[in-house]
């Protein structure tokens, strides 16, 4: 056999894997670790469309936040039952939040899960995954702590022009509806030259746009003991060349200080948008929440907010039907909602989840009751949305030319790009050839609830390095043998916040 058949049989037998993603941008940028892992392992993506039942690996990386999420995974766990038996081969992980807090429930619900790993050890699924095949015996393994930053890992990210940057993981809150610091543990924050020096790597790779991420993301710092270290890390990166846009989520009100709104005000490379979670509007609520906030403290950030950037695209987080919420206080939610005007908002019914200090509350509210309420939030919420798109048609803005994010952008003949406020904008294509990455010039004509359109023709086409490096990468992938294909990356992509799965609703 020649060295090229026995390059090519080593091809043919890579193990191919597939991570689903539950949750909020955190768990999708752990499943990026995830794919870097099992990639620097042997293993190679399933190529698109083959599905999670072809693929030799199946990752499900899971959200404890809500109950659909236990349903869920437990749902694809079933159907995923009858495939394994024919295929004894496969092997099925769960990890992430669920795990972290179901453990040895997973392998009794669904015996025939082959690894179970917690949010605290993500670099150990390659080495679970080799041990549950060896030892044809379940493997359940969940840290109590950190062990490594999962900056330290190997990464195969969704996009070649924009990234998240991890900058702390855990939170110090105590929200009485929230699982979340139970499961990720206290706040430990990156150190500053560390996230600077891989925003640095990344703009050397092509990447332009970056969002730093984290669970209290402004609460940068408490860990390190420099309360304006994250005004300064904005500023920070806002010194590097080749970085058009920086991004942030998720902000907790109480952390949110002035140094913050100076430093998105005077670095023009901070885009003009803020995810401010609300949760509620009513005093009582969010004294029972455990929010150290109250509605004239949050309504007061936005308008320095406002005044500091006026043309700044505020979004939210709403939890309705909190236990013991009366009428009146949702009355208080509806009338933040209409003093703020948010461009959008994540809108949550609430959702009971043991071990929270609110499942064991009084007052649990009726289901038709918060229904009705949700209803109402949404209607509210569609209508001052549409209203403050409808401003901005008629303006001349810049966008992001985006990948996949245009859903019907084939059958239209449009492309779809991000605006520096993050609203989703579809354009018409371009004369010239534009990619993802590259940032066009139009003038928008024509606004609804969850996009804007730009139905004349492009003003103007910069392409960018970032452009650049997405189609380096697509002919690499394109050239990779059949067998091996990873195809052109979809889910998880990290397009700002609208376009993301919906937030944990608890930040």
């Amino acid at each position: 056999m020649s060295g090229n058949d026995v390059a090519g049989a080593a091809v043919a037998e890579a193990k191919t894997y597939e991570v689903r993603t539950y949750g909020c941008q955190m768990n999708v940028h752990d499943s990026e670790r995830l794919s870097g892992l099992l990639e620097d392992a042997g293993y190679v993506r399933a190529p698109e469309g083959t599905g999670e039942a072809e693929a030799d690996v199946v990752v499900f990386n899971t959200c404890a936040v809500r109950e659909n999420a236990d349903n869920r995974l437990y749902g694809n766990l079933g159907r995923l039952a009858s495939v394994k038996a024919r295929r004894p081969g496969m092997q099925i992980a769960v990890g992430g939040c669920l795990a972290q807090k179901d453990r040895d429930t997973i392998v009794k619900k669904a015996p025939w899960v082959d690894v179970v790993f917690g949010t605290h050890n993500i670099g150990k699924l390659p080495v679970l995954l080799e041990r549950a095949r060896v030892q044809e015996e379940a493997q359940v393994e969940i840290a109590e702590s950190l062990e490594a930053f999962p900056s330290t890992l190997p990464t195969r990210r969704e996009s070649a022009y924009a990234a998240w940057v991890s900058i702390s993981v855990g939170c110090n809150n105590t929200c009485t509806f929230c699982i979340v610091p139970a499961l990720r543990g206290k706040e430990k924050d990156r150190r500053p030259g560390d996230v600077l020096a891989e925003v640095e790597a990344l703009v050397a790779e092509g990447v332009s746009e970056i969002t730093l991420l984290g669970q209290n993301v402004n609460a940068y710092g408490s860990d390190i003991g420099d309360r304006e270290a994250f005004s300064k890390l904005l500023r920070a990166c806002g010194k590097i060349e080749g970085l058009e846009r920086v991004r942030f989520t998720s902000p907790h009100p109480r952390d949110f200080t002035d140094d913050v709104i100076a430093a998105m005000a005077e670095t023009p490379s901070v885009m003009p948008q803020l995810h401010m979670p609300l949760q509620s509007g009513s005093d009582t609520v969010l004294k029972a929440m455990r929010r150290s906030y109250r509605q004239e403290r949050y309504l007061g950030i936005i308008e320095k907010v406002r005044a500091a950037i006026p043309h700044a695209a505020i979004t939210t987080d709403i939890i309705v039907g909190f236990p013991g919420e009366t009428e009146e206080d949702f009355e208080q939610t509806l009338h933040v909602v209409r003093e703020a005007r948010f461009a959008q908002a994540f809108t949550f019914q609430y959702s009971k989840r043991p071990g929270t200090p609110a499942a064991e509350m009084d007052g649990q509210i009726p289901k038709e009751v918060v229904q009705a309420r949700y209803e109402r939030l949404v209607a509210l919420q569609e209508e001052i949305s549409w209203d403050e798109n409808k401003k901005q048609v008629g303006r001349t803005l810049e966008l992001m030319v985006a990948e996949g994010e245009g859903r019907k952008d084939d059958a239209t003949h449009r492309l779809s790009g991000r605006a520096a406020d993050n609203r989703l904008v579809h354009f018409t294509k371009p004369d010239e050839p534009v990619r993802p990455g590259d940032v066009v010039t139009v003038e928008i004509t024509y606004a609804a609830p969850h996009h804007l359109l730009a139905e004349g023709p492009v003003l103007g086409v910069r392409r960018t390095r970032a452009g650049d490096a997405w189609e380096k990468r697509t002919a690499a992938e394109a050239a990779k043998p059949a067998g091996v294909l990873l195809g052109l990356p979809k889910v998880g992509v990290p397009a700002p916040l609208p376009a993301a799965t919906s937030g944990c609703g608890c930040d």
